[in-house]
This record gives structure tokens, sequence and C-alpha cells, in this order.
């Protein structure tokens, strides 16, 4: 019973984490988040990334992790935006592409150790080989994609696989594992 315990306690954590996020200090809101104003070694942020937008940063959608690599998830993040916004770069790197994918103007940074960063829809106000600096404005919300004239999406990716971008933002606290003791409902 207890590694069961402790193989639900596992799964759940990151999603407790997910309402610990500091939105006094990184204008992160997210739906049903408490807002946690004490600043701790245990809400320490991880991330180096700037958020593309500028706060508050209300949440419409998170990563959802597909199952395989052609299976259906969300890849990525939905931040509330509407057309016109100012977009900026989350980190310092290379723009790969700019241009417009299906029916939405895609903007992808390459960034260091194998880590690209997309954002959609945005008119891009960089080319192809630009080199931009981290919060460097890129260029505004555009119309198109999946949530046209609602949101930004900003994706990830490492080594190619989409990963979560709440990684590598600034002002999400890293998940951290307790141990089997403390999840003991009889001590």
């Amino acid at each position: 019973m207890n590694a069961f315990r402790l193989l639900i306690a596992a799964a759940l954590l990151p999603l407790s984490c997910l309402s610990m996020v500091r939105s006094d200090a990184a204008g992160v809101t997210l739906p049903g988040a408490a807002s946690v104003t004490e600043t701790s070694a245990e809400t320490a942020t991880s991330g180096t990334w700037h958020w593309p937008l500028a706060p508050p940063h209300p949440l419409l959608r998170g990563f959802l992790a597909p199952a395989t690599q052609y299976a259906p998830g969300h890849r990525g993040l939905d931040l509330s935006a509407e057309d016109g916004r100012e977009v900026v770069a989350p980190a310092e790197g290379v723009v790969s592409f700019a241009g417009v994918v299906v029916d939405r103007p895609v903007l992808s940074i390459e960034h260091a150790d194998g880590l690209v960063s997309s954002i959609e829809p945005v008119s891009a106000s960089v080319a192809v080989g630009d080199r931009v600096a981290a919060g460097q404005p890129v260029g505004q919300v555009a119309d198109g994609g999946h949530c046209a004239g609602q949101c930004l999406h900003l994706g990830a990716r490492l080594n190619g696989g989409y990963v979560s971008p709440l990684l590598y933002l600034v002002g999400v606290p890293r998940a951290v594992l307790l141990p089997a003791l403390l999840l003991r409902g009889d001590s």
C-alpha cells in the first residue's frame, strides 16, 4: 500500500506545484491557482526564459504530453493575449524560422543545448538568421491558429522532442519530491 501511495503522490506532485506559482513575482495566473507570497528556498525559480508577454500571464491551456510522438496532446502553453500585443524572445538565440505554417504565422528561435522555442501566432519583426537577446521584442501577437484572437502559444523542443515550456520559464518553482515517510497516513 505504501508503494501505491508513493506512486500516486509522485504522479500528482507536478500538478500540485502548479498551484504554488508565485503570481506576485512572475505575473503568472493559473486557473484555480492560489497566490503564494512568501519567498523561500522551496519556491526558488529554476527557469531562465523570459515570458514572451509582459505580465500578467493567464494560462488558458497547459502542456499535455502526447502518449507517443504522433499521438494527440497539447505541445505547449496557451497564454491569454490579444492581437497586437508585443512579443519578446524567451532567451538568447538565432531565429530559425519566421513564416506561415498552415493558417498561422510562426516564429522559432534556436537556443543553446538543442533547445528551440516556437511562438504562434506572431507577426515577426525579425528574420531568419537574426540573433536575438532574451527579452528583445520579436513581433506582435497576430491572428490565426487554434486559439485565434485569444492567445499566444509557446512551445519548446529539446533535441527535437516537445517538452513543457514551464521547465524553462522564470517564476515557476521546481517540483520537490518528498520522502515516503511524509506520505504515510498513519504517522
